[in-house]
């Protein structure tokens, strides 16, 4: 009987520590403002499809499954959240705000950039 107690607590202490470290994750980040291109997270800067603009590539690798990326400068953030407005700015050089963790952004909003 005592095993099963202590399986049932360690099961319980388990689930805990999971719920804990993902909820630190998700407040995890510092608050960020970024402008650059909205790409996709296969092309980044360069779209290797011939005969399409840049908004149409973008929008056909995210329909086949890739996230929509930030291209600043040398760098490629992944995005999370406002997917459309992503498709909205697809191509074109926009402002984002949120918070930053590691090289993905959970985008609080976006705007063209000025």
């Amino acid at each position: 009987m005592k095993i099963a107690r202590v399986g049932w607590l360690f099961v319980g202490l388990t689930a805990f520590f999971a719920f804990w470290v993902n909820l630190r994750a998700q407040n995890a980040g510092n608050e960020t403002t970024l402008t650059g291109v909205v790409s996709d997270a296969i092309c980044g800067a360069h779209h290797s499809m011939k005969g399409m603009s840049a908004a149409d590539c973008t929008r056909m690798c995210v329909k086949a499954g890739q996230g929509y990326a930030l291209v600043v400068g040398d760098k490629v953030y992944s995005v999370s959240g406002r997917s459309q407005d992503f498709d909205k700015y697809a191509g074109q050089r926009v402002t984002v705000k949120g918070k930053l963790s590691a090289n993905t952004v959970a985008v609080e909003s976006v705007q063209p950039a000025k």
